[in-house]
């Protein structure tokens, strides 16, 4: 597999009431897009504020609301972190997808569908083998741009632990104008509410779907 390097501020959007954002344990229990279930530790990052916008974007796709809904005081917060210059499986370039294995258009499949949590697993464990520092991928985040890029930054024993370097609230980060959300009346608790849950059921169920690892 190829290599590529990466560093400097990246972002996790995370549940406000999580006490350790940068915990790739959660990951390691549940799996995500480059790590199985039950396996090892990965943090989920996004490469700027953009790219976090676009992932909790795609929570909403087919639902007949959008973030506007969202109570801050439950919505999603966005941390930033500074990643180390490392070298990482290149799923950026195009020959680097080829030589993992996986399409040259990654994250979509040629038959235009998007590339599988199933077929990116074996990649993310093969580098996690090899001693790499990660996967440094295109987002597969509904309608991301091409450029758009995320990280799975693995949590080895031997690597110092990722640092919270701030956290914004929803308001602060997601709108580009925070004033626009202060003007909406109509809030819900939780993201995103299920059609035909009550707001404190679907609360629940949210604050589990805010932990899963960006796709």
């Amino acid at each position: 597999m190829r290599r590529i390097r990466r560093g400097g501020p990246y972002f996790r959007v995370g549940d406000p009431h999580w006490k350790h954002p940068l915990d790739g344990s959660f990951a390691a229990r549940s799996g995500g897009r480059w790590n199985p279930p039950n396996s090892f530790p990965v943090v989920y990052l996004n490469r700027d504020v953009r790219v976090a916008r676009i992932n909790v974007a795609t929570k909403f796709h087919g639902r007949p609301y959008g973030p506007e809904l969202l109570d801050p005081g439950e919505a999603p917060v966005l941390v930033r972190t500074t990643v180390t210059d490392a070298e990482y499986v290149d799923i950026i370039t195009d020959q680097g997808c080829v030589d993992a294995g996986l399409p040259r258009e990654y994250p979509r499949e040629p038959d235009g569908s998007v590339v599988t949590w199933r077929r990116c697993q074996p990649v993310g464990v093969a580098a996690w083998e090899a001693g790499d520092a990660g996967v440094a991928c295109r987002s597969a985040a509904l309608n991301a741009p091409p450029d758009a890029e995320e990280l799975a930054w693995f949590g080895r024993p031997e690597r110092p632990p990722l640092q919270v370097d701030s956290t914004l609230a929803f308001d602060e980060w997601f709108w580009q104008q925070a004033r626009s959300t202060r003007r909406r009346k109509s809030q819900i608790r939780a993201w995103p509410l299920r059609p035909g849950r009550s707001p404190a059921s679907s609360a629940r169920t949210a604050t589990v779907e805010a932990r899963r690892a960006p796709r």
